[in-house]
């Protein structure tokens, strides 16, 4: 079992378990350009106190990233240079983002805090999924493509 295991990562091969995307083995494919909008991509969250504070609530799962994180499978919203407004839902340059309603609070009650907005900086992206209750860009701002590990092509895969 350790030897597929392994073998999977090598091989870059993931399962994902969240339903932020469908639930099933996806694959990391390279990504030889510049991410645009509209990529589906395996990002790994940078080590902050924000993205430790969201693994305590559950918002993220243990894995091989730095800082013991689990890649995130999400959408590329928006590219450097491109204005976040957030307020009930997401714009993006002025327009509103498809599924981009902004809780006030998670599944348990509890307080969640939007991104401010602004302009995505250099180097960075702004995330994405259409899953209402997806931790994304719209809580954590842009994220660094420093931990862009590849586009997320799905294997085998299902709609929970």
């Amino acid at each position: 079992m350790a030897a597929l295991v392994a073998i999977g990562i090598i091989g870059g091969i993931r399962l994902n378990l969240t339903p932020s995307e469908p639930l099933g083995l996806w694959r990391i494919e390279p990504l030889r350009r510049d991410s645009i909008v509209g990529d589906l991509v395996f990002i790994c969250p940078p080590p902050t106190p924000q993205f430790q504070k969201a693994w305590q609530r559950g918002y993220l799962r243990r894995g091989l990233c730095t800082g013991g994180f689990a890649p995130l499978i999400k959408t590329v919203a928006a590219v450097p240079g491109q204005s976040i407004t957030i307020g009930d839902t997401v714009r993006i340059d002025g327009a509103v983002l498809s599924a981009s309603r902004v809780s006030k609070s998670d599944g348990q009650g509890r307080p969640i805090i939007p991104y401010s907005g602004g302009m995505v900086p250099p180097g960075h992206v702004f995330l994405h999924s259409s899953f209402a209750s997806s931790y994304d860009s719209r809580y954590f701002g842009p994220i660094p493509i420093s931990g862009l590990l590849g586009l997320a092509t799905p294997i085998l895969t299902f709609d929970p």
